[in-house]
């Protein structure tokens, strides 16, 4: 029997804490490529680099840096580096940080999943909600793995995978989840730089809106691991024949 064969990716780079405990945890059970940004690529969401090539260096056997974005790094390695043997898993993350709810629409770590899922392959995305305890995220990503090698996951819908920032021993189950909801973000942030040119921040994300129970804030909060699938068609299908009566309306 053949040895599983993952891809890595993620959004915080290449030398992330996250990634590299994700690549230790699963070495044992498969063959592992990771190919990352060079850098801190955080809230990239699913652009693409269009307007000059991309630069891969080969930091170390079956580790590649990408002068690109997330989305990039997925699209060059299942088009390009792995096209004659793809690979059955991609996993990205694991993530310095939540990506519950609205997150998901900027989130570089659930783009690259979103970019595997796309072209073909089974993907997941796993963050740690906190900066503490990846050796837990790692440990339930093997988790997950191992039991989609006995029972492959039933859909074919990408999954968001968040896991509370405690020892692994204290996680208290996991939960299949829908996405909460933010308020909006808080306001910009002013100030001037040395020259004395106005530069802006941007403000923190809003507190939770929607987190009530089914939610992953939810399940976060009350230390569940939270499983969200998504899915790439956004289309509003329950709205096709109103907007379309709307049109034909004088």
């Amino acid at each position: 029997m053949n040895k599983l064969k993952i891809l890595l990716s993620n959004d915080d780079g290449v030398y992330a804490e996250g990634i590299d405990a994700l690549r230790q945890e699963l070495s044992d059970i498969a063959e592992i490529t990771v190919v990352a940004p060079d850098r801190n690529r955080s809230g990239a969401s699913n652009s693409l680099t269009l307007e000059h090539p991309l630069r891969v260096n080969k930091v170390a056997s079956n580790i590649y840096s990408v002068q690109g974005t997330p989305t990039d790094c997925v699209h060059f390695a299942l088009n390009e580096l792995m096209k004659d043997d793809l690979p059955d898993l991609v996993l990205t993350g694991i993530n310095h940080g939540a990506n519950l709810g609205d997150d998901v629409l900027y989130s570089g770590t659930v783009a690259a999943a979103m970019e595997g899922h796309f072209l073909g392959v089974q993907s997941i995305a796993f963050s740690l909600v906190g900066m503490r305890c990846f050796s837990t995220a790692a440990k339930f990503a093997k988790h997950i793995v191992l039991r989609h090698i006995a029972n492959p996951i039933p859909t074919n819908r990408l999954l968001n995978i968040n896991i509370p920032d405690v020892t692994f021993e204290h996680l208290k189950g996991e939960r299949v989840t829908r996405l909460g909801a933010r308020h909006h973000s808080e306001a910009m942030i002013k100030q001037t730089d040395p020259r004395g040119q106005e530069i802006y921040w941007l403000g923190p994300p809003g507190k939770e809106q929607d987190a009530g129970e089914g939610t992953d804030f939810w399940a976060i909060e009350h230390g569940y691991v939270s499983i969200t699938p998504l899915q790439v068609d956004l289309t509003a299908h329950e709205s096709l024949t109103s907007v379309d009566n709307w049109l034909k309306e004088e």
